[in-house]
């Protein structure tokens, strides 16, 4: 080879190198990260010893749906079930039948009953706050507060007084403009800065507000017995007891070795309630976490093939919590056969006995365990 040609081939690699670099560094990305300190991740330790509670769980087979994201009882034992695919499912738990109640048009993920009205109420990630009957009917509650499109409502509670209080995970990374709630999630916790917000919606006005504002992936939602509401802070980690009058908060527990997901009333234990149950979706990742101040690197990672940006660990916990925040135990599954799970559901039954059900995004059935 020529040294004319030597040059010509060095040429063209210093170009296609300073070009790379160009991408890597200047290529647009929706992501505009905030720098913050994320404290440091204990990991499974303490009272988050790993454990194999979760594992070789029973299992209802939903195919050919998938994620599970929520469950709640009927009166007559049967139960309602969210499915990633946009569909509400009725499931018998004695004879494991499946079959579907509704289709929202968008994806249910949390659910309540309202006992006054005898629907289900469903945060849809699409569509906003949705009623649905027995029926099939699916109304729209709300889509919107304050001028402001509801972008991805996530989980919901119901107040004493008929208030429902659900969570707006973004409100800049939409779930359904990013094609897919978990997308939307990981744009969310990756950018750092906090768009998502807890919002109220009164039935009796039909109105809506919000109540707080600012979290990064605003997602579990349910009531304190004092009145205050408990969300999920899923991109810091924690679980937040806010005033819904004020919008004041404080930090009921803190430094989670997870994203944390659902939030579900438990049983008394011991005397002593109410309890909670909480899901990890999948432990913390170490690049988030160790470039938490680092928010160019982050943007960097959107700029990769997307094999190489953060992604969900498989590892199954739910653990269960008193009304103070004091953990009382956890069920795990290391090896992840049931992964990204968003939390467990107590039902009490005569004939079955008691049980949690674990929800989860991914699985294409829904599992259970006896509880405790």
């Amino acid at each position: 080879m020529g040294v004319k040609d030597m040059k010509s081939v060095f040429l063209g690699l210093f170009t296609a190198v300073i070009a790379l670099f160009a991408y890597l560094l200047l290529w647009p990305v929706p992501v505009a990260p905030a720098s913050w300190d994320a404290p440091e991740d204990l990991g499974f330790t303490g009272i988050f010893t790993p454990n194999t509670d979760l594992a070789d769980l029973s299992m209802i087979d939903l195919t050919p749906h998938h994620g599970a994201e929520d469950v709640v009882a009927m009166s007559d034992g049967r139960l309602l079930a969210s499915t990633q695919d946009g569909y509400i499912l009725l499931i018998d738990p004695a004879q494991e039948t499946v079959d579907m109640l509704a289709e929202t048009g968008g994806v249910p993920l949390g659910l309540e009953i309202d006992t006054t009205t005898g629907r289900l109420l469903v945060a849809d990630a699409y569509r906003g706050l949705l009623s649905v009957g027995i029926d099939g009917s699916v109304e729209v509650l709300t889509d919107r507060v304050e001028g402001s499109p509801i972008l991805y409502a996530d989980d919901l509670d119901i107040a004493d007084d008929g208030v429902i209080y659900f969570s707006d995970a973004s409100t800049k990374f939409g779930a359904a403009a990013s094609a897919s709630t978990l997308d939307a999630s990981l744009l969310e916790i990756l950018e750092g800065v906090g768009t998502g917000r807890l919002l109220a919606y009164d039935p009796t006005s039909q109105e809506t507000r919000i109540v707080a504002a600012g979290h990064v992936f605003a997602n579990g939602v349910a009531m304190a017995p004092d009145g205050d509401v408990l969300m999920l802070e899923t991109g810091r980690y924690r679980l937040l007891k806010i005033d819904p009058d004020t919008g004041d908060q404080s930090v009921l527990i803190d430094n989670l070795p997870g994203f944390p997901d659902n939030i579900n009333h438990g049983p008394i234990v011991d005397g002593v309630g109410p309890t909670y149950f909480i899901g990890l979706a999948s432990p913390r990742a170490a690049f988030l976490d160790g470039n938490s101040d680092k928010p160019w690197l982050r943007a960097l990672a959107m700029r990769m093939p997307k094999a190489f940006q953060p992604k969900p660990q498989a590892y199954g916990v739910v653990f269960q919590i008193g009304a103070d925040g004091t953990i009382l135990r956890t069920w795990q599954d290391p090896n992840g056969a049931y992964p990204t799970t968003t939390g467990a559901v107590f039902v009490r039954s005569e004939t079955l006995g008691d049980r949690i059900y674990i929800t989860a995004l991914q699985p294409t059935t829904l599992g259970y365990r006896p509880y405790p």
